[in-house]
This record gives C-alpha cells, structure tokens and sequence, in this order.
C-alpha cells in the first residue's frame, strides 16, 4: 500500500482528481484511512458522486466497497440515496438481474461472484442453457454486447483491474491468441496440468492477472474464443 499522504484538504482534493493513478490511490488510502472525517467524507462523496457523469472505474469501486463494508449510518445513508441500485450501472438488453454478483463481489465472496457468473450467462442463453448449467459457444455467440459488458465491467471494477473478460482477452492477444500460452499466465495449468475445480484455483486477490472468472475454462476453448471474440470486446483490434 502506498505512504498515506500528509496534506491539507486543497491537496488532497487535487490528488484524487488527478489523472496520475498512483496520486490518486495515495489520496484514497488516506481518505480511507478516517472516512467519516468532515474534510474526507466530503471528498470521498465528491468523489463517488463524479461517477454519476462518468464511466465507473475500480478506483472507484475501491472507495464504494470500502464505504459499503463499514457502519457508518451516515455513508450508509448517502450510499443508499445516490446509488441504490449500487456502484456499477447494471443494465441488460434480456432483463437480466446481475445484482447478486455484484453483492457477492463487494463481500469479495469471489467463488459465489464466479458461479453466479455462469449462472447468469446461462439464463442469458435460455432455458435449456439453465437446465444444463453450461453454456454452447453458439449461445455465447448470441449474447448482447451490453449484457457481456456488464458482466466485465463487475468482475474489472471489483478486482482493482485484475480480472474480467477484458483482461483475459488482453493477455490472449498478448501471447499472439496461442491458448497454450495463456492458460499457465492465467493460473489455469501448470506445468501442462489443468487447475482442479474449484481447490486449485485461488478466490481472492492474490490470484495471477486473468484468473477469474473462470467458468468457461471447464467446457474447453471454442466457448472461450467465443467470449473473446465478441463484439462486446473491440472487435477492431482482430
């Protein structure tokens, strides 16, 4: 964790707007460190607030979740007034309810966000998807890119960057789309043996970049190509 910093409002305020990432977690943890503080909790609303306007961001999410897990009436009352529906934009072109990952996510309850991953991708397939628990990468195939971006922008804001399709996608491009590549810089296989479900596998933070989700690695690659071929993620770039 970085040095918290020691300086007055005017310069804290002016690191955590700043488009430098490491001033801005410096600013954070220091707020963090006494969130009820007048100046801070001032700041720290200012701060959440300016998402109302703007993409979210897992800066962002730091604050929300930090401010979330505690038991101050008044944040909590803030919280539940500016973002009842919570941090990240939930929005589904199949009306889908993607809530509960987030409230998995925000307990950092990893292994329940990862199968209620497959869940939801499952009822965005449809019924008979539900009924078998998997999903066919034609299915996948057919998702709405909005649905598909939600669900990345959950797992990426609530990982301080970590994890998410997204993420995942960019390493694959990153060994040249080689999948014998990725899967040990993921933490899928090692030493050419696959991870096992769900032990092997680590639930937290600690985890190599891409890790999670990992719901699609147990049905083989044409579903993860699938997914990584979407054009909810940039399909320009192919």
């Amino acid at each position: 964790m970085p040095p918290a910093l020691t300086v007055d409002s005017s310069e804290l305020r002016d690191s955590l707007f700043s488009e430098s990432e490491k001033r801005q977690l410096q600013a954070i943890d220091t707020l963090l460190s006494d969130p009820s503080h007048g100046d801070h909790w001032i700041l720290l609303q200012e701060f959440l607030l300016s998402f109302k306007s703007q993409a979210v961001n897992w800066r962002g999410a730091k604050v929300y979740r930090a401010l979330w897990q505690g038991d101050n009436l008044k944040i909590q009352d803030f919280l539940d007034e500016h973002f009842p529906q919570g941090f990240v934009p939930l929005t589904s072109e199949a009306g889908i309810d993607y809530s509960p990952i987030e409230a998995a996510l925000l307990d950092e309850v990893y292994e329940l966000a990862d199968r209620l991953t497959l869940q939801k991708m499952c009822e965005l397939a449809g019924d008979s998807a539900v009924q078998r628990k998997w999903v066919y990468f034609s299915e996948v195939n057919q998702f709405p890119v909005t649905d598909l971006q939600t669900l990345d922008t959950l797992w990426l804001v609530y990982s301080e960057g970590k994890f998410g399709f997204s993420v995942q996608r960019e390493m694959w491009l990153g060994v040249g789309k080689v999948w014998e590549k990725l899967w040990p810089k993921m933490g899928w296989k090692k030493e050419n043996i696959w991870t096992r479900y769900p032990g092997g596998f680590t639930w937290d933070l600690s985890a190599p970049k891409g890790h999670l989700p990992l719901t699609n690695q147990l049905r083989g690659v044409r579903v993860m190509d699938s997914l990584m071929t979407h054009p909810a993620f940039n399909p320009s770039t192919f």
